[in-house]
């Protein structure tokens, strides 16, 4: 199911869009967390399942029906966009929190390799752990300038 969202965002310079599978319980838990705990209003957000979303990820040459992963957007629409994924987009998410989150970097000094292997295992077994759900999510009044597309 592909979703539409009514803008085109416009972002700060150091804000960053998180693509997020709008099906997978974990990854919805991870948006919860980062709305409740992004002070600095670093994070915008979009389901993976989202028109805005599958046109940035096949931008990159990325297959965005098969993707599994949390995925990073910087510099959107620059000429340096970028997308990250697995273990790099979840040690920039957690830069962007800043404070005690900084602490994840530490993974950093294991072999990117490793930490993909890590976070693969992860993905693979996130629906067993955390379920799926049958619809996106949508957002609350208060948290709809946070998503985005």
């Amino acid at each position: 199911m592909v979703l539409s969202m009514p803008s085109e965002p416009s972002l700060h310079e150091d804000q960053m869009i998180v693509l997020y599978d709008g099906l997978c319980g974990l990854c919805d838990s991870v948006v919860q967390f980062l709305l409740r705990h992004d002070t600095k209003d670093v994070f915008r957000f979009a389901p993976q399942q989202s028109d805005f979303a599958q046109q940035i990820l096949t931008r990159h040459g990325f297959d965005a029906t098969a993707i599994e992963t949390i995925c990073l957007i910087e510099n959107y629409k620059q000429p340096s966009e970028q997308v990250l994924t697995k273990s790099a987009a979840t040690l920039r998410i957690a830069e962007g929190l800043g404070g005690i989150w900084n602490a994840a970097q530490v993974a950093k000094l294991l072999p990117h390799p490793l930490r993909d292997a890590a976070y693969d295992w992860f993905a693979r077994n996130r629906f067993r752990f955390f379920g799926r759900r049958t619809e996106c999510r949508l957002a609350s009044p208060t948290e709809q300038h946070k998503f985005v597309g």
